[in-house]
C-alpha cells in the first residue's frame, strides 16, 4: 500500500504542479486582455434571451440587457409560452428602455429542449438583416460594455464566435443553504478556467456573440434539431466548419445565485450527464481526472491512519499528501484574483466569499466524481420543471412536462 501511496501521491502533485502553472498563465491571459482594445467593429445586433419564470433578480438582469453601450441592436425575448409570468416583466422592463425589443412565443417543444426551441424559433424572427447574432441568459447581469467586447472581435470574419463565462456569486436569499451555494460556485469556476487562448475553447450559451453568416454557414439551427445543450450543439457545429471560438474572459458574466443541497447535485449531475453525451472526450478525460484525486486522497488517509495505529512515523507522509489539496487551493486563489480584476464593481462581494473558493477546491474534485459516476448510470435531467431522457447528442425524449 505505501507503494501504491507513493506512486499516487507524486502522480498529483506532478499534476497539480502543471495545472498551477496553467493557473498563472490564465491569471497572465486575463490581464493581457484587459489591456487590449477589444477592437471597433459594431454591427447591427440581435440579442436573443431566453425567459421562464420570476427567478430571483430577473428585473434587475433584465434591466441590464436594455443599458449596454452599443448603438444598433434589438432584444429578443424568447418565451415558451405567452403566458409566462415573466412575460408582464418583460414588457415593463423595456418598455423603459430605449432599446427596439420583441418578445417570441415559441411555443411548446418536440423533442428537443424548451430552451433550444425557444432560440430557434427568435433567430428565424430576428430574420436576416441582423450581421450578428448574440445568445444571452435572463440569470446574468451584464455590465454596460459587455455587448461591445462581445463582438468586436467578430470583426476577424475567421473566427466562428466569441464566447464567455459565468461567475456564481452566493446571494444569501432565505431557505437556502451558504455552504452548498458556496459550493456550486467553486464547483462552475473549476469549469472557467478551461477556457483560454486556444482553440479547445466551447460555445457558452448565456454568453456567445456569432456572425450570422457563419450561423448560417455551420448549420447551427439543424445542429439544434433534437439537442437539449444549445451550447454544446453549436460548439460541435463550429468545429465541424473548422472555425475558432474565441474566450472573451472581459465579458465573464456575474449571476447571483442560491440553492439547496439537493439543488446543488441536480445542478452538477445535469453538467455532467450533458457533458457525457455531447462531449464523451471531455466527459472521459474530466471523470478520470477527479476520480484519481480523490481515490489518491482515500489511500493517503487510509495509509496515515494505519501508520499512526501501528505506532509507525507518519507526519512526513501526511505533509506530502496535503501538497495536493494545496496546490488546488491555491489555483483556487488565482482565479479569484482574476475575477477580481475582470470584475471590479463586483470586488466588494466577491472579497465576501474568497475564501470560501480557496478552502472549497481541493473538495470540489469529490463531487466531480460523484456527478461522472451518476452520468453512467442515467441519461436523464430535470432542467427548469422539464425533465429529458437524453437519447443521443441529436435526439431527446420528452418525459415530463
Amino acid at each position: 500500500m505505501l507503494t501504491a501511496f507513493y506512486i499516487l501521491v507524486l502522480q498529483q502533485i506532478i499534476q497539480g504542479l502543471y495545472l498551477l502553472w496553467g493557473g498563472f498563465e490564465w491569471l497572465r491571459m486575463v490581464r493581457r486582455r484587459l489591456e487590449i482594445h477589444s477592437g471597433f467593429y459594431a454591427p447591427r445586433v440581435a440579442l436573443i434571451c431566453p425567459c421562464k419564470g420570476l427567478e430571483p433578480g430577473l428585473e434587475e438582469n433584465l434591466s441590464s440587457l436594455v443599458r449596454f453601450d452599443y448603438a444598433e441592436y434589438e432584444i429578443f425575448f424568447a418565451l415558451a409560452s405567452g403566458l409566462d409570468p415573466a412575460r408582464a416583466l418583460i414588457e415593463r422592463v423595456a418598455a423603459a428602455g430605449n432599446r427596439p425589443w420583441h418578445i417570441v412565443v415559441a411555443g411548446p417543444p418536440q423533442d428537443c429542449g424548451e430552451k433550444v426551441n425557444n432560440l430557434r424559433q427568435a433567430v428565424e424572427k430576428a430574420g436576416e438583416s441582423f450581421e450578428v447574432l448574440v445568445f444571452t441568459d435572463s440569470d446574468v447581469r451584464l455590465g454596460r460594455t459587455w455587448l461591445s467586447h462581445l463582438v468586436a472581435p467578430l470583426g476577424n470574419a475567421a473566427l466562428g464566435a466569441t464566447t464567455t463565462f459565468r461567475w456564481y456569486l452566493p446571494a444569501g436569499g432565505a431557505g437556502k443553504s451558504r455552504f452548498a451555494s458556496a459550493f456550486a460556485s467553486a464547483w462552475n469556476a473549476s469549469i472557467l478556467t478551461l477556457l483560454g487562448d486556444h482553440a479547445k475553447n466551447f460555445c457558452w450559451g448565456g454568453g456567445t456573440a456569432i456572425r450570422r453568416n457563419t450561423f448560417e454557414e455551420a448549420r447551427v439551427l439543424e445542429f439544434w434539431k433534437g439537442a437539449v445543450s444549445d451550447d454544446f450543439a453549436m460548439t460541435h457545429a463550429l468545429q465541424r466548419l473548422g472555425r475558432r471560438i474565441e474566450f472573451v474572459p472581459e465579458c465573464l458574466a456575474p449571476t447571483l445565485f442560491d440553492t439547496t443541497a439537493s439543488g446543488l447535485l441536480e445542478f452538477t449531475d445535469r453538467q455532467m450527464i450533458l457533458t457525457r453525451v455531447y462531449n464523451p472526450g471531455m466527459w472521459f478525460w474530466g471523470a478520470l481526472t477527479h476520480v484519481l484525486y480523490c481515490i489518491t486522497l482515500l489511500v493517503s488517509l487510509d495509509v496515515i491512519f494505519t501508520r499512526i495505529l501501528a505506532g509507525d512515523t507518519w507526519l512526513a507522509l501526511a505533509i506530502l499528501a496535503l501538497v495536493i489539496p494545496l496546490l488546488a487551493a491555491i489555483k483556487g486563489a488565482l482565479r479569484t484574483v482574476a475575477v477580481e480584476e475582470l470584475l471590479p464593481d463586483w470586488k466588494s462581494r466577491l472579497r465576501v466569499w474568497e475564501s470560501a473558493w480557496f478552502l472549497l477546491a481541493p473538495l470540489v474534485p469529490f463531487l466531480f466524481a460523484w456527478n461522472s459516476l451518476v452520468s453512467v448510470v442515467t441519461r436523464q435531467i430535470r432542467w427548469r420543471g422539464i425533465r429529458y431522457r437524453l437519447i443521443s447528442a441529436s435526439q431527446t425524449k420528452i418525459l415530463t412536462r
